[in-house]
């Protein structure tokens, strides 16, 4: 009777270690795919910043940039956005006039407002138009700041690295014609580089059978004039 309860303990204990290895067999592709498009999506808010700098980098100096050091730099450092600012000429607005009421071309034919070309800081005029946002810890949106820009570079995982963003830029001949572009990117391999191998390397595969498809995340192309991102 005692041997009989011995083998029934550890045939439980069998069947218990074999139920924890099936839930672990399950669960685990699970929990990757969970970490994979939370890795994902801070992979993808990080470039649509960086394509809103390239953009405003383009606007400002005709070019994209390759360079963070220079995008950023030259960005948060010079007045170099050429913007069209209104001027209201209130010695000129009769006193019954309200010019909230008068149409904008009506009012500059009239001289009631003159537009005038300043120059601006980039960043300033792009948290001015809310085009740096992010969420906050407590779910409040709110503008990037001059450190949060500054870490835009860095890749958002594995945690504690410093891997970066690789970034490029140049000219494009499309019939004859000079275009700009740019290309920010993260192989898989190093956004994921902390993570099961095996599933690393079966997610790789299975993105690069989408023909055509980098294995990663990026936006804008160098052999394409798009800003696009894979992601979107």
């Amino acid at each position: 009777m005692k041997g009989r309860t011995i083998i029934q303990i550890v045939l439980g204990l069998v069947i218990v270690a074999l139920a924890v290895v099936l839930y672990n067999s399950i669960q685990k592709p699970m929990r990757f795919d969970n970490e994979y498009t939370k890795r994902r999506d801070a992979c993808a808010e990080k470039l649509k910043a960086i394509r809103t700098l390239e953009d405003a980098y383009k606007l400002t100096y005709g070019t994209y940039c390759g360079s963070f050091d220079t995008l950023f730099g030259r960005l948060m450092n010079e007045d170099s956005m050429r913007v069209v600012s209104k001027v209201i000429n209130h010695s000129v607005i009769p006193a019954d006039v309200d010019i909230n009421e008068v149409p904008e071309l009506e009012a500059v034919k009239k001289g009631y407002i003159s537009r005038v070309e300043v120059f601006v800081n980039p960043i300033a005029k792009l948290r001015e138009d809310g085009k740096l946002p992010i969420i906050d810890a407590n779910g409040h949106k709110r503008q990037l700041t001059d450190e949060e820009i500054l870490n835009l570079r860095y890749v958002p995982y594995p945690r504690g690295e410093k891997n970066e963003f690789e970034l490029q830029s140049g000219m494009l001949d499309k019939s004859g014609l000079q275009v700009p572009v740019f290309e920010c990117k993260v192989p898989l391999e190093v956004l994921l580089g902390d993570m099961d191998h095996q599933l690393v390397v079966n997610k790789i595969a299975s993105v690069k059978e989408v023909v055509g498809r980098y294995a990663g995340w990026k936006v804008g192309d160098m052999n394409q004039a798009i800003t696009d991102g894979n992601f979107e």
